[in-house]
């Protein structure tokens, strides 16, 4: 692509960045604070939280597009990583629950119902909201460096480290649905009432915690944007368009690769983290194979290698889902198949693929075409 072309879209990025942030942080908070409730402006309580989920799920969506759109290696565990967060913020939620609980004990309600006579050793950390926030980090992000470690290591690529990826996100399923794990089995972690003292019920903490959403959201973007533009980006980027070229080069792949799957791992930490108080419930359904796959949708569809387009098919698929299963909701999961075939094989570049072209044929000047008279004899 040429320097001018490349110029040009990373403007028009920045401009689109700064425009959909102040939308994000400023205006839908005033519609939903300032207009009528009666007013076809006005946002609803329910609608911003809404809102603040897909952004949750734009952040993952970040990091599987960093490891995928830019490294080439396609992760379908990432509901793993971001279930790891979840529970870690869950965990420390469902502890601060206390007399409030419907049996008025220190332990969450399941462990009542279970028997458990006293908190399991590695709920400890969980007591102090430091605690989950490290924990909602640095879990995900040591698993995915053992991980990765041990599968970058003995150069496990292609389809053979999606499919063990995939392994991954159906094991950890299963380990989260024993009530061996004192993880709250099937039914998860839920009911929670307060986050450092403010009621989760209240709806001036849900509009704080969705402004968190958001500004999470630009940092992570921007983290990512930097990734991708310095140096170890290049070689990302070089690694998924041919990967036996930069070890000719003298590099070390398979390091590069770590990074960014621990970095993915992180990203997918944070959004499970932010996603839990205001959901409100974290269950293994939301962490298994399935959910991993849908993140790979999401991303298809925005459009991999792109960032923004991450963040448009995260928020536009979930989007589509909250209408469409009011409606036809045994029909989901069908739509949603179907729009990722047609998305891979129609339109490769998916949404945001499809927004440049449009624009740039616009902006692209027809040939002018001489018409060549006869000479007269």
């Amino acid at each position: 692509m040429p320097e001018p072309m490349v110029a040009r879209q990373d403007s028009r990025e920045t401009l689109s960045f700064y425009v959909v942030g102040l939308l994000l942080l400023v205006g839908l908070p005033l519609l939903n604070v300032l207009t009528p409730e009666d007013s076809w402006l006005h946002l609803s309580d329910f609608r911003l939280n809404q809102f603040g989920k897909f952004l949750c799920f734009a952040i993952l969506a970040l990091g599987l597009d960093l490891i995928w759109g830019y490294c080439g290696v396609l992760s379908m565990g990432q509901g793993v990583f971001f279930g790891f967060g979840a529970y870690c913020m869950g965990m420390y939620l469902a502890l601060q629950i206390g007399a409030e609980s419907v049996y008025g004990s220190e332990l969450p309600d399941f462990m009542v119902w279970t028997q458990v006579k006293e908190l399991p050793f590695f709920w400890y950390p969980f007591k102090s909201f430091v605690g989950g926030f490290l924990g909602a980090i640095l879990v995900p992000v040591l698993f995915a460096t053992i991980f990765g470690f041990l599968a970058f290591r003995s150069r496990i690529k292609g389809v053979y480290f999606a499919i063990i990826t995939q392994a991954l996100a159906f094991a950890a399923w299963l380990v989260f649905n024993r009530n061996e794990t004192r993880l709250g089995g099937t039914n998860g972690l839920t009911d929670f009432k307060q986050l450092l003292g403010f009621r989760l019920s209240d709806p001036s903490t849900q509009r704080g915690l969705y402004l968190m959403t958001v500004l999470a959201l630009g940092a992570a973007y921007l983290f990512c944007r930097w990734i991708v533009a310095s140096r170890a980006g290049k070689v990302l980027i070089a690694i998924r368009d041919s990967e036996s070229r930069v070890t000719f080069s003298g590099y070390t792949p398979w390091m590069y690769k770590l990074f960014v799957f621990v970095v993915s791992a992180g990203l997918a930490g944070l959004a499970g983290m932010l996603y839990v108080p205001q959901v409100g419930i974290i269950t293994p359904a939301q962490i298994g194979v399935l959910p991993s796959l849908e993140v790979v949708i999401w991303v298809a569809v925005g459009g991999r290698g792109t960032l923004i387009g991450a963040i448009l098919g995260a928020v536009a698929v979930n989007y589509g889902r909250s209408v469409l299963t009011n409606y036809f909701p045994e029909a989901w999961p069908f739509i949603l198949g179907g729009l990722f075939v047609v998305v891979v094989t129609m339109f490769p570049d998916g949404l945001l693929g499809m927004i440049r072209n449009v624009t740039e044929r616009k902006k692209t000047p027809a040939p002018l075409i001489k018409a060549e008279g006869r000479t007269a004899a």
